[in-house]
């Protein structure tokens, strides 16, 4: 699989990662990795963060040890902007709007996180702000069952001349801490979960020619490392990563 790269100088390396691709190494799963991918070619590679597997766009890998320091530092002191897209179900009613609520793990499924009643174990920080940036409504894909109504009649031949019609909103999403599925998580707490999502959405509507995880890392700013110093913080840069083609065609 050959990965676009974005960004490169002597330290740094950001990556546009394709949805469907892990990003470290899973015991239960032989498939190869974004490590894989970049190892042989730099060996001292560095995961300075993650993106879940299913979700696409920038994300930032260092190439020897002091960039991993400097870049998690970075990621440890909230430093590091972040902005991702998604369409989420329904239409979230406040135009902008911010989640401050802690996610600990669920009782119910070891894979999933939680916010919210009946979360377990250690609750940690957590805050995402959203802005609206469209709603719409949107046909959706068949094999999703619960895509049921409202339905509107286009033919006359039974129910394959029905096309079921349901809400969305796409939104512009600045995680502000970085847990585990924190914005999968939060936008399931407000009732808005992201479409096309088996773990937190299993089973719901999901806009037809979309078929996967509606989350993409849209844009990264952060410190490089200066020069020779190293230790000190150089110039802002802000790396982006076009939208997916399915996502383009869903919120036309």
């Amino acid at each position: 699989m050959k990965i676009k790269i974005l960004y490169e100088d002597s330290n740094i390396l950001a990556i546009d990662k394709p949805s469907g691709i892990l990003v470290h190494p899973d015991q239960k799963n032989k498939d190869k990795t974004i490590l894989d991918l970049f190892v042989k070619k730099y060996p001292k590679v560095g995961i300075a963060h993650r993106l879940d597997r299913e979700t696409s766009g920038v994300m930032l890998l260092a190439k020897n040890t002091k960039a991993h320091e400097f870049l998690k530092k970075q990621f440890m002191d909230r430093e590091i902007k972040k902005t991702y897209y998604a369409i989420v179900s329904g239409w979230v009613k406040n135009d902008r709007g911010i989640i401050n609520k802690p996610i600990g793990r669920s009782p119910k499924d070891f894979r999933r996180h939680l916010a919210g009643r009946g979360v377990r174990g250690e609750l940690r920080e957590a805050i995402t702000e959203y802005k609206v940036l469209k709603r719409f409504k949107a046909s959706c894909a068949q094999n999703f069952s619960s895509c049921a109504l409202p339905r509107v009649r286009v033919g006359t031949l039974g129910d394959k001349n029905f096309v079921h019609i349901q809400p969305f909103t796409y939104l512009e999403i600045y995680p502000k801490t970085g847990r585990t599925h924190q914005i999968r998580v939060h936008m399931k707490f407000i009732n808005h979960p992201v479409v096309c999502d088996s773990l937190y959405n299993p089973n719901k509507p999901c806009p037809k020619g979309l078929n996967r995880l509606a989350l993409h890392a849209k844009s990264i700013e952060f410190n490089l490392p200066a020069g020779r110093q190293g230790n000190l913080k150089g110039k802002i840069i802000k790396i982006e990563s076009p939208l997916p083609k399915e996502f383009l065609k869903v919120v036309k």
